[in-house]
């Protein structure tokens, strides 16, 4: 018996979207009809996580099914190494053709990572210079930090950096749907895994005006849970206001309005893109055999309890979205907090492959027997060890509650079903002794703190000798450097023009 054919997989990723904007798909105010038809055929994970509320670690685990503290992409310039397996090894091993567009944030000299093809540049630069250094705890490095002038410069224009970039990817992603539709029809046609990653809705929150004017009158464009003071914040988001400048900015109203309004915006463009892409896979008549998978590498605070951007535990940071649709697959809303990590083993197990034998040393599970209506017993774990931060932090889902533990800091614990918003710690709380020392205990268990922060601060070293070092004298790049085949496109004088006609159309005859 023929075994049947393996499906061809679409991943559609986007950046800083939190998942809180995701209750069950779209939250109903935002304009973005595309993800909103995509999560009535999906099974929407309604309470996934990153691995760690950052770019290059969360996508490096989200490639690989493992914890920072496995993959030691700590922080955005931590370099990934080749010998560590993604689902794009997995799947290409297995006879897939693997292919990138756009945003992934490899820091080192393999700009591919199991890769066939990319078909752009990344949008940052994949060597050393945002190492992070525990040694100067609170030193902001300003060409490079984060800080408030996102918030407030805040605004409408028609091409931004992040602009031209997005719509360069969803240009090259269209163009791939339709290369791969004219070898559908091939026998032995090798099924495909594109994945397309843009930077929207990822901070400067600037925007078309055809979107921006989408949410001129959003009920939306105030945080539910207002500006905190210093003084009163935990340690870590008091290490973030540090962080992110706070001291040097105004943030009015206003500021934090537009910057909602902006980054809404930026959503509906992304749902623009999006649409764009189903819509060429439908045209082409691969919509069938295709799972469509839709995620993101970490959040978006917004401003809730005066913090921005990312690198924290808080649901707005930590939570993304994930909604995966295909054949065979039930829409559902699934209830059971998942991580960003079991993407990679649920891919392989939708593309029917083995990867036992990694299993030891990856942190993930496949979600399909959640999507069977199965349950699970393993808890969420995330991870941060990046700016912002003066020692590595953990954190811990399960059930309702949420634990996050640094050596530099009180433990906190939340009661999510209770407390959504996160404005009651439960630590402090003595009726709560007997669930904290739990969490530490599995902690202690999961966690050796102490060599996870040597290690951290071994490679952060490392990589301030390094990295000068190289920019001394000649410097040769490691940036990704799209290659096309100028000789083989379009009409050239080796091919026969009625030959080349007929096998670029496609559907053919009609």
């Amino acid at each position: 018996m023929t075994e049947p054919r393996r499906p061809n997989i679409l991943i559609v990723m986007v950046d800083q979207m939190t998942g809180t904007l995701f209750p069950n798909g779209p939250a109903d105010f935002l304009h973005a009809p595309n993800l909103k038809k995509l999560a009535a055929r999906s099974a929407r994970f309604v309470s996934n996580y990153t691995a760690s509320p950052l770019c290059a670690p969360g996508r490096a685990s989200f490639m690989s099914g493992q914890l920072p503290s496995r993959t030691r992409v700590y922080d955005n310039a931590a370099e990934f190494a080749s010998s560590i397996p993604t689902f794009a090894h997995h799947l290409r091993a297995a006879g897939y053709h693997t292919c990138l567009s756009g945003k992934m944030h490899f820091v080192g000299p393999d700009q591919l990572h199991g890769f066939e093809e990319r078909l752009t540049t990344d949008i940052y630069p994949p060597d050393f210079g945002w190492t992070p250094d525990y040694r100067k705890p609170g030193e902001r490095i300003d060409w490079w930090y984060h800080n408030l002038g996102s918030v407030t410069g805040a605004g409408v224009a028609e091409i931004t950096n992040q602009l031209e970039y997005d719509d360069e990817v969803a240009f090259h992603a269209n163009q791939k749907l339709y290369q791969l539709s004219r070898e559908r029809d091939d026998a032995d046609r090798r099924p495909w895994c594109l994945t397309i990653s843009f930077t929207h809705p990822h901070d400067p929150f600037v925007a078309r005006r055809r979107y921006w004017d989408l949410y001129n009158d959003c009920a939306h464009l105030e945080p539910e849970v207002g500006f905190i003071p210093y003084e009163q914040q935990d340690t870590h988001s008091q290490r973030l206001y540090l962080a992110s400048d706070y001291a040097s900015f105004n943030i009015t109203d206003d500021n934090i309005r537009r910057s909602r309004q902006g980054y809404f915006a930026n959503v509906s463009y992304v749902d623009d893109k999006l649409g764009e892409l189903l819509a060429t896979l439908e045209a082409t008549r691969m919509a069938n055999d295709t799972v469509v998978v839709f995620c993101s590498d970490h959040g978006e605070m917004l401003g809730e309890r005066g913090l921005w951007f990312k690198m924290n535990f808080f649901e707005g940071s930590a939570r993304v979205p994930l909604m995966i649709a295909g054949d065979g697959i039930k829409p559902a809303r699934i209830e059971q907090p998942v991580s960003n990590l079991d993407i990679c083993p649920t891919l392989c197990d939708l593309a029917r492959i083995d990867i036992s034998a990694i299993a030891p040393w990856t942190d993930g599970q496949s979600l399909t027997p959640l999507m069977r209506g199965e349950g699970r017993s393993e808890p969420v774990l995330i991870e941060y060890a990046a700016e912002g931060s003066y020692a590595p932090m953990v954190a811990i889902r399960d059930g309702d509650y949420k634990f996050v533990h640094c050596e530099l800091d009180p433990p906190q614990l939340f009661n999510l079903a209770a407390d959504p918003l996160e404005q009651v710690d439960l630590a402090t709380d003595p009726a709560y002794a007997g669930v904290v020392d739990s969490f530490m205990n599995r902690v202690r268990a999961r966690w050796d703190m102490a060599r996870f922060d040597a290690e951290v601060r071994e490679s952060q070293a490392r990589r301030w000798v390094v990295y000068p070092a190289l920019r001394n004298g000649a410097y040769f790049p490691w940036d990704f450097q799209p290659l096309q085949k100028a000789s083989e496109r379009y009409m050239r004088n080796h091919m026969d023009l009625n030959v080349l006609e007929d096998s670029k159309r496609y559907p053919r005859g009609e």
